[in-house]
């Protein structure tokens, strides 16, 4: 099992910036992707972006493609994600989530369901 925590959350102003950081601890090295959804009140889960981890191969949803990146740093087990330019929709609870069985490869990047490990949650708040 790998377990995950998320930091980096907070409140910005519309058009700033945040970065938010998973780190993944356990076992990591059957890590095949890793990703990023979000969950605004009243709404249902949304995928945000994803990245490979062996190949660093990355996947974005429309809403964030060209604002937000998507990276990691395999030797310290950690996912990231930086938030440019961000809007007052962008305000959401961020989970990191880890798909350690592969089970993307077969599902696609964005269903939430292909992915076996969460956290907790960051909230990123972004204000008018």
């Amino acid at each position: 099992q790998v377990q995950l925590v998320e930091s980096g959350g907070g409140l910005v102003q519309a058009g700033g910036s945040l970065r938010l950081s998973c780190a993944a601890s356990g076992r990591t090295l059957s890590t095949y992707a890793m990703a990023w959804f979000r969950q605004a009140p009243g709404k249902e889960r949304e995928f945000v972006a994803r990245i490979t981890w062996s190949s660093g191969r990355t996947y974005y949803a429309d809403s964030v493609r060209g604002r937000f990146t998507i990276s990691r740093d395999i030797a310290k087990n950690t996912e990231y994600l930086q938030m440019n330019s961000l809007k007052p929709e962008d305000t959401a609870v961020y989970y990191c989530a880890a798909d350690t069985k592969k089970r993307t490869y077969y599902s696609g990047s964005s269903d939430g369901n292909g992915y076996d490990c969460w956290g907790q949650g960051t909230q990123v708040t972004v204000s008018s």
